[in-house]
């Protein structure tokens, strides 16, 4: 073995990581085919609008969802974190009639301060993520059990304002939508061009070195879930301005669905690697998944192993592309004077 092995060593990684969200977009493609081929009404105008509408809060959650793992971390409230957002922004909204901006804010904010609960039980409690963020996901949802009370908000009681944010298009592209596709933006760039997000890596990559670097560990913690629920909070916001109903069950079970996206979309549940893109891909294949499968006849026991053989292959993937680079690390070691 000579340098220029361990240099292909690391471009044939690359590429790995280059062409799996091209893998991603390959399967989009081909399933999209293959369904309009038997259904042409696929492919109508409303039928991608609804697709582009039931995609925008997982992909929106997905976002966040990444910079936690990105930390070797997951955050399983999200959906609860939902729940209690659109709960209590519709009911703001219902009761004061306040317009869609300060209700986006009001979501941020409700979102965000349950991402800080998260991120102190994890740092300064030194609680494992899934068991923290397990515990929070049950806390939430009773909150929002008790605040709802059995009662529900109804598009009648929202500003007509906000349903047609909810249900508007600019250029034929939902305004969710678009939102969502605003946030992957800001995140990719967030992760991939500054300090900060570079750091989420290190520290998924190798916590110790990451500190002994000088990392500010706890502060990029506290970064990752603030923002996973800042979005998780937002993703209340557009939930509530999708559909105008929101009871206590909002969001229930959609964390299943966001992780699947970020995995599926090459985010390695180990932790150091992947891209808010390829989790934004995942979301979006997930989606269709979902409403191509119908179309075609397939069972739904079939839809969900479908599922859960995507999350394998791609664990599978994040395994073996580790231990390649691992290989291709020492490689390289061992030829250094």
């Amino acid at each position: 073995m000579t340098t220029v092995d361990a240099r292909t060593g690391s471009a044939w990684l690359d590429l790995v990581l280059r062409f799996r969200a091209l893998g991603l977009l390959l399967a989009l493609a081909v399933l999209v085919a293959v369904t309009a081929s038997l259904n042409p009404r696929f492919l109508s105008g409303q039928s991608v609008r609804d697709l582009l509408f039931a995609a925008a809060v997982t992909l929106l959650l997905a976002c966040g969802m990444t910079v936690v793992v990105l930390t070797r971390g997951i955050d399983l409230s999200v959906g609860s974190v939902l729940g209690l957002s659109a709960y209590l922004t519709g009911s703001a909204l219902s009761a004061t009639g306040m317009g869609t901006a300060p209700a986006l804010l009001l979501g941020l904010a409700v979102g965000a301060a349950c991402g800080a609960l998260n991120g102190v039980i994890i740092h300064f409690g030194r609680v494992p993520p899934l068991v923290a963020t397990l515990g929070t996901l049950y806390v939430l949802r009773g909150v929002v059990y008790f605040a709802a009370g059995g009662s529900r908000i109804n598009a009648s009681d929202l500003p007509p304002g906000f349903l047609d944010f909810g249900s508007g298009d600019v250029l034929g592209v939902p305004y969710l939508f678009a939102v969502a596709m605003l946030v992957l933006a800001a995140v990719a760039v967030f992760l991939g061009r500054y300090r900060a997000g570079r750091d989420l890596y290190a520290l998924g990559s190798n916590p110790e070195a990451a500190r002994l670097a000088g990392v500010p560990a706890g502060r990029r913690l506290m970064t990752a879930y603030v923002l996973s629920g800042a979005l998780a909070g937002l993703g209340g916001v557009l939930y509530a301005a999708r559909f105008g109903t929101v009871d206590a069950s909002a969001g229930y079970g959609i964390e299943l669905d966001v992780v699947a996206a970020v995995v599926v979309g090459g985010v390695a549940i180990f932790g150091g690697s992947g891209t808010a893109l390829g989790a934004g891909l995942g979301a979006l294949l997930l989606t269709v998944i979902d409403n191509a499968l119908p179309v075609l006849r397939i069972d739904q026991f079939w839809q969900q192993a479908i599922v859960g053989a995507l999350i394998l292959a791609a664990i599978a993937l994040d395994r073996l592309v580790s231990v390649r680079a691992a290989k291709a690390l020492r490689t390289k070691g061992s030829h250094v004077d």
